[in-house]
């Protein structure tokens, strides 16, 4: 009987799901297994198993297709009342609907004429995705095998959307393409051991019978000299012959039919605020203003007598901030994330548990990418993040910016933000969603979080600091003046040559990428902002009883959400301490 009542009591404690909340909660996991089937992730990062056995789809059938259940999921949403769900739903629920309008919008754009970038495209995406794959049974390489026997397809279905973008004048402008080409070439080897896409084959664990890891590589070999090397060579023909000749001649991304419209859309998809070209325009503008007077305290500090245009230069071509080889750069960067890792104590109270590599950027890439990127772990807990530095041209990689890029591409910036959400018990639409103006905004915060962690000591390096922070801000006045005010490729190389340090090597990639992906470089500094505008408020609001660990636990405990849903969540926690501190 005494367990009879215990057992009672317990069931009466538990909470009860609300019908909106379970009708919800059966949404979000019909929608994710969908997602999961089509392999087709809207704005997420690295899911486990999108690289892994056959391709997605992207046909026009299966676009409209997508299309379809993403209006069917609109509708049930509509039906649900997220006042009566529990605090947790009343997030996702926001967050999800947000993208699923935002998905709905994305179909009315030609964003499927824009596959390639001056720096990147499906082929290199293909390329680099086996590096951060777990290879540890038969059962991962015979999924890997059916990826490689699918690329032809994959590829295929690329190219003829490609070739709708010549036919509807919707190609890249012609000078930031240059040498594009060799990001295809640079793929094409002679024997299928020396392909990439041999690497997760050629040192395979000893827990696979001698027999059966020889049979996976003939089949590996196979595959990639009569399929995967066809199809590259297929998309170098198709570029040299078709999509080269036919780029366009105009900068901005406005000069093409219903441009102007489309940008508009870009920039509220990457910043997810309503701000308006010419507002961001002159944000950048005063952000540079305030950013050029603190480069030349910084100048002052030095004891540096020439001009600042003879200072940039003296960083731009003294020997002392430079390395001769790729592994003292590598080096030198995993020494600065290693000391931050740490001082993050000090700076958050909640911290993953997942881990991160450094690694170098593959040369396939290298020339077109600027100083370094992070790659998240796939999410299943079998690989780690990476932060990859670019170790090409080592003439044009300072040392004075490495801190910064450090923190921004590892931790605090990119690595944990990211790691903290796939830890989340979050609904798995959150825990990989990124939306470029928190994550990037995060990751342009958290290279200011090294002047509190007693990062920046020397004048060179806080100069690196600013210069990236003015790169930044740069960004606003440049990619807007590009894509919505006319401006040409060497006017915007002029005014980001006069403000900062970086090499003129690293300008001209930086432009050539703003005009082949308008809108995304938008949105770190419209994060940043807005993240230290919350913290001012905190601040204020609290005074004496303000803990930066809380508040940057609280900034990250949600994942990656829209600017709004973020402002929101930290007024709800600002109030919410104010009122018990006045109790």
């Amino acid at each position: 009987m005494k367990h009879l009542i215990l057992l009672l009591v317990m069931t009466l404690c538990l909470p009860v799901m609300a019908a909106d909340d379970s009708a919800f909660a059966a949404l979000l996991d019909e929608h994710w297994q969908r997602t999961g089937e089509e392999k087709v992730f809207f704005r997420t990062e690295n899911v486990a198993g999108q690289y892994s056995g056959p391709l997605a789809d992207l046909g026009g059938q299966a676009i409209k297709r997508r299309e379809r259940f993403n209006q069917q999921v609109l509708e049930r949403l509509a039906q649900l009342d997220p006042a009566a769900m529990s605090p947790e739903n009343r997030i996702s629920y926001r967050a999800f609907l947000y993208e699923r309008e935002t998905e709905r919008d994305s179909y009315r754009q030609p964003d499927h004429y824009y596959l390639i970038t001056n720096r990147d495209g499906w082929h290199n995406a293909f390329a680099t995705a086996p590096a951060g794959m777990s290879f540890s049974s038969v059962d991962d390489y015979r999924l890997y095998l059916q990826t490689l026997a699918d690329f032809p397809r994959y590829n295929e279905q690329h190219i003829v959307w490609l070739k709708a973008a010549v036919f509807t004048e919707h190609t890249q402008f012609c000078a930031s393409m240059e040498g594009f080409e060799h990001s295809i070439s640079a793929h094409l080897v002679d024997e299928p051991e020396q392909s990439v896409f041999y690497q997760p084959l050629a040192d395979m664990p000893q827990t696979i019978a001698p027999e059966t890891a020889e049979q996976l590589r003939q089949q590996a070999r196979q595959l990639i000299s009569a399929e995967v090397l066809p199809a590259y060579q297929q998309l170098l023909d198709f570029y040299l012959a078709e999509y080269q000749p036919n780029c366009r001649q105009n900068e901005g991304i406005y000069s093409r039919e219903g441009g102007a419209a489309y940008y508009d859309y870009l920039v509220r998809f990457y910043t997810t605020t309503e701000m308006s070209p010419i507002q961001i325009h002159q944000l950048g503008l005063r952000e540079v203003e305030r950013i050029r007077a603190a480069m030349q305290q910084a100048i002052a500090r030095s004891g540096f007598s020439g001009s600042f245009a003879e200072f940039l230069n003296f960083l731009r071509s003294d020997p002392q901030f430079y390395v001769d080889s790729a592994e003292d750069l590598l080096e030198k960067a995993a020494w600065i994330s290693k000391r931050m890792d740490g001082r993050l104590p000090a700076l958050f109270g909640v911290l993953p548990r997942l881990p991160y590599d450094v690694r170098a950027i593959p040369d396939s890439i290298a020339e077109k990418t600027t100083g370094a990127y992070y790659s998240p772990s796939s999410g299943d807990g079998r690989t780690p993040g990476s932060y990859y530095v670019n170790t090409s041209l080592l003439a044009s990689r300072p040392l004075y910016t490495l801190e910064a890029l450090t923190f921004h591409e590892a931790v605090p910036g990119h690595h944990l933000q990211t790691a903290l959400a796939l830890e989340s018990e979050m609904p798995e639409f959150r825990r990989f969603l990124y939306y470029s103006a928190f994550g990037e905004g995060w990751a342009l915060y958290a290279e200011s979080l090294g002047q509190e962690a007693g990062f920046y000591r020397d004048v060179y390096s806080d100069f690196g600091r600013l210069t990236y922070e003015m790169w930044r801000a740069q960004r606003l006045v440049v990619d807007t003046g590009l894509h919505a005010f006319g401006w040409t490729r060497q006017q915007a190389i002029d005014f980001m040559s006069a403000g900062g340090a970086l090499s003129l090597h690293e300008i001209t990639s930086e432009v050539d990428r703003y005009i082949t992906w308008p809108g995304q470089a938008l949105s770190y500094k419209v994060g940043e902002l807005s993240i230290k505008a919350l913290r001012r408020e905190a601040e204020q609001a609290m005074g004496e009883h303000f803990d930066l660990r809380a508040f940057h636990d609280k900034v990250l405990e949600n994942g990656s959400v829209p600017i709004a849903l973020l402002e929101q969540l930290v007024h709800e926690w600002i109030e919410q301490h104010t009122r018990r501190g006045a109790q």
